[in-house]
């Protein structure tokens, strides 16, 4: 094959074991032969559309194998996929759509009217339904049956662009992070050596696809494994605790506020978890106390810790020390380095914090057209600055403790919220807490705890302040606490700190 790329994958998987399960959703499966074909067939129909390599093709729609699908023969082309944020509003897509110059819409159906409207208003020259189609917009499944399944095999590279994922975009415009062939490819590998996957793994797909670690972190590293996906629609802990049982799941992936809910269910202390090998946790700072939920039930629960920009993987704690060195973030992937260092750049002294920054073959390109965001993300000596504080032990384990824009200022004194967070955790009232920074005449600013009740518990702010009292410095403890319904999060489950500022910072 010339093609050494992500899109080769499902090629390479046919003729190793054809007959292999590769996708299993909604009682559908899909072996690894099958996949193989629907791919190269839709590869043949992006093409009789124009798509050439270099060419940007967008998706927007829920957890779906065409997703999948849609990334492969992009590969098999050469051409660029470009994930879309669901929860986005039109204008904000339409943003994506025009700064990425995608050509090619395939949507969902539950984007069917937002997707009209986007190919009104921006570059995109064609659209494809995933679920029917009309007159000018043909239906996935009817190019896939009307095109040829020859091989086609495009020389692609690992220096070569495989996809543009956006970041979040909590302030300010998104930007696109350029991923290549060879930074996926290397964080799968990294994933692979961490995680001890086998070829026999069953991994449950429930975090949404169009962010980074569910699709590059476990998604795809299975795949390359040759073992099996389940995708669903999206993530519903009474579904889930029916899946490990159904589908004997063997491995998961999903953020804190997914775990918090799961283990939240009536259902969970009976839970079956007999298949369940590995639960992962990433995207946000892990609470100790969801941890030891999990560790109380007898089970591995790891977390890593990573962004968009390192295609995610930068730090993995292995299954070795997940209770030895609880909450934190482990070590250097692989592949991968990464220091804690200080103003000038020097490494830090152990348990003094300072920014991470990573550098590897996993680590972007840069930017999409935004070389000066790029230059500024990188210091002088190629390392990606993360805007991450963290801090290291005498051992080089890593704990990460907040974002370096959410630290809280207060009379000279730094405060990291992750840590008050950890605290406030430990109340049994407290479902969910976050806590931001809010101008303070006497000291700049003090901390304010935004706290989610438990349901059925009733809490007081005082008794919450008063809970810190002794396990926090005075200056971290929060001077006022807003109670709220819920916390704004991003689809990926990242709180919203900037939304949550707007709300309760006055």
């Amino acid at each position: 094959m010339r093609n050494n790329g992500i899109g080769s994958w499902p090629a390479r998987r046919a003729r190793m074991g054809p007959e292999r399960i590769a996708i299993v959703h909604e009682g559908r499966t899909l072996s690894y032969g099958e996949l193989e074909q629907r791919v190269q067939q839709l590869a043949h129909a992006l093409r009789s559309l124009g798509v050439r390599s270099g060419d940007r093709v967008a998706y927007l729609g829920h957890n779906h194998p065409s997703l999948l699908e849609t990334l492969f023969a992009a590969g098999i082309l050469g051409a660029v996929f470009v994930p879309l944020n669901t929860r986005l509003a039109v204008p904000e897509l339409a943003y994506i759509l025009d700064d990425s110059s995608s050509s090619v819409l395939v949507h969902g159906p539950e984007h069917a009217e937002a997707a009209r409207e986007l190919s009104e208003r921006t570059v995109i020259r064609d659209r494809v339904a995933v679920a029917g189609g009309s007159e000018g917009v043909p239906g996935y499944e009817d190019l896939i049956a009307n095109s040829s399944s020859e091989r086609i095999d495009e020389p692609v590279g690992l220096e070569d662009v495989c996809m543009i994922m956006y970041t979040s975009g909590t302030t300010g415009r998104p930007k696109g992070a350029v991923l290549t062939h060879g930074n996926i490819t290397f964080n799968c590998v990294n994933v692979l050596i961490e995680v001890d996957l086998t070829a026999d793994e069953v991994t449950l797909v429930s975090a949404p696809m169009f962010h980074t670690a569910a699709l590059n972190m476990t998604c795809l590293p299975t795949v390359l494994k040759g073992g099996r996906v389940v995708i669903t629609k999206g993530f519903d802990p009474e579904e889930t605790i029916d899946l490990f049982t159904s589908q004997r799941i063997t491995w998961m992936f999903g953020v804190p506020a997914m775990f918090n809910a799961l283990a939240a269910s009536p259902r969970w202390e009976e839970a079956d978890v007999s298949s369940l090998r590995v639960l992962e946790a990433g995207g946000a700072p892990v609470p100790e106390s969801t941890i030891e939920t999990y560790q109380k039930r007898g089970l591995t629960f790891l977390q890593g810790y990573g962004m968009t920009e390192t295609a995610p993987g930068a730090l993995f704690l292995g299954a070795a020390d997940s209770v030895r060195k609880s909450g934190s973030a482990g070590k250097s992937s692989f592949f991968t380095n990464v220091r804690v260092v200080d103003e000038d750049g020097h490494d830090t002294e152990p348990g003094q914090p300072g920014e991470i920054v990573v550098a590897g073959p996993n680590v972007m390109r840069g930017y999409w057209g935004r070389p000066d965001s790029t230059a500024a993300s990188f210091t002088n000596d190629g390392w990606f600055k993360t805007g991450d504080v963290a801090t290291v032990d005498e051992e080089g384990y890593v704990y990460v403790v907040d974002r370096v824009k959410d630290m809280i200022i207060s009379g000279g004194e730094n405060i990291y919220p992750a840590e008050v967070e950890n605290v406030l955790y430990d109340h049994p009232g407290v479902a969910e807490v976050a806590v931001i920074g809010v101008p303070d005449e006497k000291w700049g600013e003090t901390g304010r705890a935004v706290v989610v009740p438990r349901q059925g518990v009733e809490v007081t702010a005082q008794e919450l302040i008063e809970h810190c009292s002794g396990r926090l410095a005075r200056y971290k403890i929060p001077k006022s606490v807003h109670f709220a319904d819920a916390l704004p999060r991003n689809a990926s489950g990242k709180l919203l700190k900037t939304q949550l500022r707007q709300s309760h910072g006055s």
